[in-house]
């Protein structure tokens, strides 16, 4: 009898052209809509009457504490979906639902652990990462809510990373989209219908995290997946490592990613005089835009990793180099997109959370500025998880850090020297030299990568068959 579990795509053996495309696309769009719903929340709450525009700049200021608690999620889905990809490229389904089982108990360890800190610590982070007293308030009500829901986004966003890296990418699509259409139609409802605010938007976030986290806990507990969530009695330490080594890179590119929206935000208030609400305004708005960049950007990229981790594993490089090929391919078409839409589009997303004129303006010449750079971006990202897909974070992680230490050196020295409006050329800058660096780094170490696994699989079958 037939198994009657059917892969959506068969990473070993379908077509590389149509495969990547079929894994990229659903997990691209996961992103943006995911990103969409956010871009709603802000724009509801930009558009409150009276107090919009100063509601908006307490949002942008708990954007930090919201990143941090998603980069927890990619510490142990990112860190963990590689290890299972390659596992199944070994074709060692047990070794795979044991990875599974065990990133499952440590996501809603980490999950109970990040709620009690951040009720404890909300308050202070928030002043840290550059409230004013005008904004503090609104920032304050808005993470207040917002964190009652943090296992449900932990768990909704690191086990959408095993739903899509067993092929089933339109399943991990319908779990995102189950929650930006649930986010969008609760908050007009909460924000204006309950008379909520910046409360409501909060509320509507969580209940909509709390859908798609059902979502996938009934895919990964259901008969649709090949490898599902079992029973564990206690976590492996062996596993845990490997899970928590390989998820460092993403974890701290995100974390870096919080470092320098505070940084900018600290930057922003010190250097910014008698426009620091105004600016601090501008940049959530452009910080929102440029999620449209990098986020469909990392679903690209991230996405696939199922694609190069299986054949990793299953030692098959010159797929690995068609797909990589591929996948730049498909990351280059999107930011060139978004490129032209950041430069014609710029005010009209502007318009979209406030009708100042002042803020409008301002807000487009820095998107103008920040988006220059975005197309050798897509290098970046695809070959830094491209690393990460293969499981070599030793090399994917330095990449990632020197692109973060260009920025902020950037921002803190045009900052101080120029002024804070000026910093937001150091994004840009970022986006084209670190791609450079990181071509060099990935097409020097990539046939070596290849051929040391090639050796290791074929020590492996000579020992089998001695």
């Amino acid at each position: 009898m037939k198994n009657r579990i059917r892969r959506e795509n068969n990473l070993g053996t379908d077509d590389i052209r149509s495969l990547v495309p079929r894994i990229a696309l659903p997990a691209m769009l996961a992103q943006f809509v995911s990103v969409f719903y956010s871009i709603v929340d802000r724009m509801y709450i930009g558009n409150i009457p009276e107090i919009g525009e100063t509601a908006l700049a307490g949002v942008g200021i708990c954007g930090p504490i919201v990143t941090m608690i998603s980069a927890f999620a990619a510490w142990i889905g990112v860190g963990g979906a590689p290890l299972m990809s390659i596992k199944m490229g070994e074709k060692n389904r047990q070794g795979a639902e044991r990875i599974l089982a065990n990133c499952f108990l440590l996501l809603l360890g980490v999950s109970v652990v990040i709620t009690g800190l951040a009720y404890l610590s909300a308050d202070t982070l928030l002043w840290w990462f550059g409230a004013t007293e005008t904004i503090f308030p609104y920032a304050k009500a808005y993470m207040s809510v917002y964190i009652s829901g943090t296992v449900f986004a932990i768990l909704s966003l690191g086990l959408n990373q095993f739903i899509t890296c067993q092929g089933f990418a339109g399943l991990g699509m319908c779990s995102v989209i189950l929650g930006a259409v649930c986010n969008i139609i609760l908050d007009p409802v909460f924000i204006f219908g309950l008379d909520m605010g910046v409360v409501g938007g909060a509320a509507a976030t969580v209940v909509s995290q709390a859908a798609s986290c059902i979502f996938a806990l009934c895919v990964l507990f259901g008969k649709r997946v090949p490898v599902r969530i079992t029973r564990v009695r206690s976590l492996d330490g062996r596993i845990c490592r490997r899970v928590f080594l390989l998820g460092l890179t993403p974890f701290l590119i995100i974390l870096f990613d919080n470092i320098l929206i505070v940084i900018q935000n600290i930057m922003i208030k010190q250097f910014g005089g008698s426009q620091s609400d105004l600016l601090l305004t501008c940049n959530t708005i452009v910080q929102s835009f440029m999620l449209m960049v990098t986020m469909p950007l990392s679903g690209i990229s991230a996405g696939t990793q199922s694609i190069l981790g299986y054949n990793y594993g299953a030692g098959n490089g010159r797929r690995i180099i068609d797909a990589e090929k591929q996948i730049l391919k498909v990351a280059v078409i999107f930011t060139t997109v978004m490129f032209l839409i950041a430069q014609c589009g710029a005010g009209i997303f502007a318009r979209i959370f406030t009708g100042e004129a002042q803020y409008i303006e301002m807000t487009e010449h820095f998107i103008h500025i920040y988006t220059l750079g975005i197309i050798p971006l897509a290098v970046q990202y695809v070959f830094v998880d491209g690393l990460t897909g293969m499981g070599i974070a030793r090399l994917a992680l330095p990449l990632s850090f020197f692109r973060k230490a260009v920025y902020i050196t950037m921002v803190v020295y045009l900052s101080v020297r120029f002024g804070a409006a000026v910093m937001f050329w150091a994004e840009p800058v970022s986006d084209v030299v670190s791609p450079i660096v990181s071509t060099i780094v990935f097409l020097t170490a990539l046939p070596k990568l290849l051929r040391k696994r090639g050796m290791q699989l074929a020590q492996k079958e000579g020992a089998a068959t001695f």
